[in-house]
């Protein structure tokens, strides 16, 4: 959510509110989406409507509104962090499909880039 909080923040400091049918087919081919004409003439009617309420929004003053992660008032449930299976190597090996055939403890990954 901070990314995006982010994102939607600088594109309001560029003053970036109207986003026409070109813009969206660019983000469109670098993001390999198709879009139609009058899809992308309709993703940028959208888009600036979008941009107009997040300006909307920056106009209300939050200055005194504490931070919340919910909308009800609840305290976070947490736990506490301690160590209980340390070097257990036998048990963190136990779900491995690919160990080495000679005894090393490593895990072995497929190749992702070729």
């Amino acid at each position: 959510m901070g990314n995006v909080n982010f994102l939607l923040n600088f594109l309001v400091y560029l003053e970036f509110y109207e986003v026409d049918p070109k813009s969206i087919s660019k983000i469109a081919k670098l993001a390999r989406i198709k879009v139609s004409d009058n899809e992308a003439q309709n993703l940028a009617t959208d888009l600036t409507k979008i941009f107009d309420w997040i300006e909307q929004l920056n106009e209300v003053n939050t200055e005194n509104v504490i931070p919340m992660t919910s909308v009800t008032e609840m305290a976070m449930l947490s736990r506490k962090d301690e160590i209980t299976d340390i070097n257990n190597i036998d048990l963190i090996f136990s779900n491995t499909l690919d160990m080495p055939e000679d005894g090393r403890k490593f895990f072995t990954v497929p190749k992702v880039i070729e």
